[in-house]
């Protein structure tokens, strides 16, 4: 890998980590299409790595809100009096909410770094989920807001969360998607999605940094590594702007047609032999 590569890959990243089109799908096409064998152990741990940059600009846009529930939940740790407080609430429905995904990746990590990463997987996930995504947009009432989030709805984005495990899915196509049918309005959905992400993926980046730290430095380097996720941190810290303005006045109808348009385009490729799937 060079610096352009490590870049470009970087910029993918940043740019779709919080829409809901799959980063991971969109890394996968990517990193095959440079000629990169999308399932060793470096490009697996490359992928998830970098995502830690859209993370921590996701934790610089979200800071207010953080200094506000950590505090206000660990008061409520050590006394019942503060246990009432939305923050306090909210907190515990957040790391509730981040259970699911760590249980599910620890069990299924090696379908999920080897079968899970075939072509013929992201491009059905692009379509299938699209389905899914375009229910919930329909039939969402919205009628819900920030102060009526509860842990059993965390608790319920967490599980439909996993499905983002396969690429193609979306981690936030699948919170939102689960989010609107607890008819939660599309802001706090989105909100949510991003609360969602910090433990799950700053979770995934410590593990792979631990388990593959010498395949990286011996594969794509760490040098590239740390590029690709200084420039997924500036590039993530708009899209994630965009995206909130973008959910309040918007349906989510345009990244539907834009994975049904990528998960076709990707199947004809496939099936004609242009690429392979792994």
């Amino acid at each position: 890998m060079n610096i352009f590569e490590a870049v470009l890959l970087g910029a993918v990243e940043g740019v779709t980590e919080f829409l809901p089109v799959s980063s991971t799908g969109h890394l996968t096409i990517l990193e095959k299409l440079l000629g990169y064998r999308i399932d060793d152990p470096d490009i697996t741990a490359f992928t998830v790595i970098i995502q830690s940059g859209a993370v921590l600009a996701t934790i610089l846009f979200l800071w207010k809100d953080i200094v506000r529930i950590v505090p206000a939940w660990v008061r409520g740790l050590f006394g019942s009096e503060h246990r009432g407080s939305l923050d306090y609430r909210f907190g515990w429905a957040v790391i509730l909410g981040s259970v699911p995904i760590a249980i599910i990746g620890l069990l299924f990590k090696d379908s999920i770094e080897t079968t899970l990463r075939s072509l013929w997987f992201v491009a059905g996930a692009l379509i299938v989920w699209s389905g899914a995504m375009a229910f919930a947009d329909h039939a969402a009432t919205q009628v819900r807001h920030e102060e009526d989030v509860t842990w059993k709805d965390t608790l319920v984005i967490g599980v439909v969360q996993c499905l983002a495990l396969i690429p193609g899915v979306s981690r936030s196509g699948a919170t939102m998607s689960a989010g609107l049918l607890r008819d939660l309005d599309r802001v706090t959905v989105t909100k949510l999605s991003f609360f969602l992400s910090i433990p799950a993926l700053l979770g995934a980046t410590v593990l792979q940094t631990a388990e593959e730290y010498d395949n990286i430095s011996g594969g794509v380097g760490w040098l590239n590594t740390i590029v690709a996720t200084a420039v997924s941190f500036v590039v993530a810290y708009g899209s994630v702007t965009w995206l909130l303005r973008y959910v309040a006045r918007h349906s989510y109808s345009l990244f539907i047609v834009y994975r049904l348009v990528v998960g076709a385009v990707l199947m004809v490729l496939l099936a004609t032999g242009a690429i392979g799937a792994q």
